[in-house]
């Protein structure tokens, strides 16, 4: 196979091989798509991170071929926005291949997709990922019977290692439309069957599976199916006589498509062994409460106190902002921009609020480093697959306030970027979980450069630290329990597919650590440079003396000096950019700890920043967005003020 790559995100042009990757999370679907086009999508160990498709391109034997990655899917009949992407790319009728990556050791679980697939009348290929590891378990499928009786291709792929990739590519390919589509059994099947007759042409390709979500009960397939075929209503009718329902048909349906797929196993998977006995182990040591609760707690110390807060936020931001940026790149900028005729020119360049002076300096000085160290920590449990044990951990303590296991996704992306994290949030299954979720993340949960600022003016104090993340917890139960409270909705369901533990793969860990890196700062910059003409213009215009008075009253309040005024209105354009002007008030000895502490607590309950409100707007309205401003600033303000006042009456803070 010979491939060019070159990424792309122009629509396909005409005449193009087109192939889309669908298939359950944590079957390597990202990873293929990496190794089919060169592009580095995220690839992770818990449902939730491709929100979005994905496109790339390559050329093999001078044909240009489009690739799709989308969302993972468990089933065609969605139950959430990812699900509704990646069915929506799977069942376009353009002409395009589709390529079902499933995994290797449990087949059972993928195969009964793989039928309905079938049934659209568009070739499909299957990839067989993860063959490594049914090797290991010594129940590595035979994939020529299991091709011969699908009817279609069947390949095996090690997507970490390049394995099966070229095999892949060609078949796909190659591909053609199955002969003999898998149609539902009796008693199923005469129902399909006069929907898709009464509908005359239309009812050709894949109205058929069209029609079964339909009676499963998927409302935009039974719009379609209505419209197209007259005799939907007595269909639906004898439906209903028969099994009570769209709920039970549905039930039906899955459990026959799920005996089709087992007798299609019949001889193809060795029977089960021991398995990986030390996975198992350390599965019970991740969902124990005994054991889990303190794995979480030596996680947070050593990944997030130690690694991003100690090392991150301290040695590395030291080295960088003290030699790197003070001693090596400062005299150099204000030499050049001391030849700058021209004072407010000369001031937006390299003054205090300058770009070079504030925006690279804050952004590459004190940013770069912390976002490093979160980003490697968190790879590391998403490779190893430990994000999903802590969501089923945590899954009774989040319904507590509203939230399933599965809202841990958006929650600890959230300290990664709440901005990204926000957009993750729609990947849970009902209106009043987003809300809350997106509640709590603008209000108690710091992104990673602002998490990493804060440890370190604190980690000089172990007892600021464990006042600081009380409080923070404090707010989030009690926020989350009155929003759970007062939100209208019933509470939510959890169900998860846990992968198998792995070692994590340095590779791939530095791959998706440098990946998240690149995409934060092509995010941030623009933004940190953008905060710093906004900062030079109101200092210019008097504007900014303006709004940091009007701040003042409210930072003296809870007991801060006016100096703190403007790392609060900082915080109005990046949350991390108001951490940062806190940690230049602690290494100049302006805060005491009481103060240092308030100051904490008060800038990390803050209103999140532009990038967040505006995504917030896109995808909750209006009216959510500006609720959960006021109330996060209310919040702020009125908790700040009680820690502070509370640390002074109990002495030994001042």
């Amino acid at each position: 196979m010979s491939t060019a790559i070159r990424p792309d995100r122009r629509e396909p042009v005409a005449g193009q091989a087109k192939l889309v990757l669908v298939g359950a999370p944590n079957v390597g679907k990202s990873a293929l798509f990496g190794r089919l086009t060169g592009i580095y999508a995220v690839v992770s160990n818990y449902p939730g991170t491709s929100v979005e498709i994905t496109r790339g391109r390559l050329v093999s034997g001078g044909r240009d071929v489009d690739v799709m990655d989308t969302p993972g899917m468990y089933t065609l009949l969605p139950v959430s926005e990812e699900e509704r992407v990646a069915r929506r790319a799977a069942l376009a009728s353009d002409g395009q291949t589709i390529i079902h990556v499933i995994e290797a050791t449990h087949l059972e679980r993928s195969l009964p997709v793989t039928l309905q697939l079938l049934s659209l009348g568009r070739p499909v290929v299957v990839a067989c990922n993860l063959l490594d590891e049914a090797r290991r378990e010594h129940r590595a499928p035979d994939l020529a019977v299991l091709s011969a009786r699908l009817g279609v291709p069947v390949v095996g792929t090690v997507a970490t290692t390049g394995e099966g990739i070229e095999d892949l590519l060609k078949a796909a390919l190659e591909a053609q439309v199955p002969v003999d589509g898998w149609t539902l059994p009796e008693p199923f099947s005469p129902l399909v069957t006069q929907l898709a007759q009464a509908a005359g042409p239309a009812g050709e390709g894949g109205f058929r599976l069209l029609a079964e979500l339909a009676l499963s009960g998927d409302e935009g397939c039974e719009r379609k199916v209505r419209d197209a075929s007259p005799v939907w209503a007595g269909v639906s009718a004898a439906r209903d006589q028969r099994w009570a329902g769209a709920e039970e048909f549905a039930v039906a349906v899955a459990t026959a498509r799920r005996r089709m797929a087992l007798a299609l196993l019949d001889d193809v998977v060795p029977a089960a062994g021991n398995g990986d006995a030390r996975s198992r182990l350390l599965d019970r040591m991740a969902m124990s409460p005994w054991t889990g609760l303190p794995l979480v707690a030596l996680v947070l110390y050593l990944g997030f106190y130690k690694f991003v807060g100690g090392f991150g936020a301290q040695t590395a931001v030291d080295f960088l902002d003290r030699v790197v940026f003070t001693r090596w790149i400062a005299p150099v900028a204000a030499a050049a921009t001391a030849l700058i005729p021209w004072p407010a020119i000369r001031a937006l360049v390299n003054g205090p609020y300058g770009l070079i002076n504030l925006g690279l300096r804050y952004a590459f000085a004190i940013v770069l480093p912390i976002v490093t160290a979160f980003f490697l920590v968190f790879a590391l449990l998403e490779d190893s697959g430990y994000l999903p044990r802590l969501a089923l951990l945590l899954d009774r303590a989040l319904k507590k306030v509203g939230l399933s296991g599965r809202a841990v996704i958006p929650l600890v992306l959230g300290f990664g970027c709440n901005t990204m994290a926000t957009l993750v949030t729609r990947t849970l299954e009902t209106r009043r979980e987003r809300v809350i979720a997106t509640l709590l993340l603008a209000l108690a949960i710091p992104c990673s450069a602002q998490l990493g600022v804060v440890l370190g003016i604190l980690s000089a104090s172990r007892g600021a630290v464990l006042v600081w993340g009380a409080v923070l917890v404090a707010v989030f139960l009690l926020v989350g329990r009155l929003a759970a409270l007062f939100l209208p909705g019933a509470a939510p369901s959890f169900y998860l597919e846990l992968p198998r533990m792995r070692w994590p793969t340095p590779a791939n860990v530095l791959r998706k650590t440098g990946a998240r890196v690149r995409w934060y700062f092509a995010e941030i910059l623009p933004l940190f440079l953008l905060a710093s003409v906004l900062l030079w213009a109101g200092d210019l215009t008097g504007a900014l003396g303006w709004a940091t008075a009007a701040l003042v009253p409210l930072v003296r309040l809870i007991g801060l000096p006016a100096q703190a005024a403007p790392a609060f209105l900082y915080g109005f354009f990046r949350r991390d950019f108001g951490a940062a002007g806190l940690y230049d008030l602690a290494h100049r000895g302006l805060l005491s700890p009481a103060a240092l502490t308030t100051a904490a607590v008060t800038i990390t309950l803050f209103v999140p920043c532009i990038a967040q409100f505006l995504v917030m707007k896109k995808e909750r309205g209006l009216k959510v967005a500006v609720s959960v401003l006021v109330a996060a600033t209310t919040i702020a303000f009125t908790v700040g003020g009680l820690v502070g006042w509370l640390l002074r009456a109990v002495g030994g803070w001042a």
